[in-house]
């Protein structure tokens, strides 16, 4: 069993957690691929039994990867899914962030997990991807978001308009500091901020959510997701910015833009002990009312 090692960031309290795992990892006799870059900065704290297979983006992942750790909080697993992208390799998240709805296995959690994976006792769970299609070459050759996509107002504090169309149909124009449309996965990040709803992984919708809208009776709303969502964009500046997840890139007011259903998915591992349910609670701490 091959499985790779990515990790962006980590803090020296972290070394006796990452060198637990990948120890552990060796005593299970699984072959190990770590990040080039990761590997440079944690080799002088961590021994290996034997040199690893290194990778350096999404080209040179072996095809035959059965698993990719994700080591930090849920920015590092949504770097992850850029190189992960169609090949259909699954992804686990091990938390060393804070909130972590995605790398939802904390450091308590690890063992019984890796002890799940190698019985082979969990789930792979199929998360809806948002892709960005636009008139000019943005994002390069992953122009697609687990969490959300975005515009924002760039180059001045004024509001921008933000005419939006639902399958040709005109939906609504937002004066907003921006607009969010939202995947199931990432109703909980950006767009609960923002006031969205939760949605299910499971649910077939994408969430349509302002930023700071200028009309208060404007709200999320929650759309099918097999229309195209398309935008135009006025204000003050012939900028705005777009986001997919963390990236972002600056486009002009005169590029034309729309997202869509990505037309694959993203495969999460999930242990059979951890399920959607049990993270909110836990990370939204609903039920811990006395009173319930």
């Amino acid at each position: 069993m091959l499985v790779a090692l990515y990790n962006r960031t980590f803090e020296i309290d972290d070394i006796p957690m990452l060198q637990r795992i990948v120890h552990k990892l060796e005593g299970y006799k699984l072959k190990l691929l770590f990040y080039d870059d990761f590997y440079a900065r944690i080799q002088h704290f961590i021994s290996l039994q034997e040199s690893p297979l290194l990778f350096s983006g999404r080209a040179d992942l072996p095809a035959n990867t059965d698993m990719i750790f994700s080591f930090g909080g849920d920015g590092t697993l949504l770097d992850t899914i850029c190189f992960v992208g169609a090949s259909n390799i699954p992804v686990i998240g091990i938390n060393l962030g804070r909130l972590g709805f995605l790398a939802a296995i904390s450091e308590e959690d690890v063992d019984a997990a890796l002890m799940s994976l190698v019985q082979g006792s969990y789930t792979i769970e199929k998360r809806t991807l948002i892709h960005l299609d636009a008139s000019v070459p943005i994002f390069g050759d992953a122009p697609f978001a687990l969490n959300e996509f975005t515009i924002h107002r760039k180059d001045t504090s004024s509001m921008i308009k933000i005419h939006t169309y639902l399958n040709g149909e005109f939906l609504n124009t937002y004066w907003a500091d921006g607009l969010i449309v939202s995947t199931p996965t990432g109703s909980t990040g950006y767009s609960l901020s923002c006031g969205g709803p939760v949605v299910f992984p499971q649910a077939s919708n994408f969430v349509i959510t302002p930023v700071a809208p200028h009309n208060l009776n404007v709200r999320s709303i929650v759309v099918p997701d097999d229309g195209v969502i398309s935008f135009e964009v006025e204000g003050r500046s012939d900028n705005f910015l777009c986001t997919l997840d963390a990236r972002s890139e600056t486009v002009g007011s005169n590029v034309q833009i729309a997202v869509r259903k990505e037309s694959f998915n993203i495969s999460l591992v999930r242990p059979h002990e951890h399920n959607f349910l049990k993270t909110i609670r836990q990370k939204l701490y609903w039920g811990i009312d006395k009173r319930n």
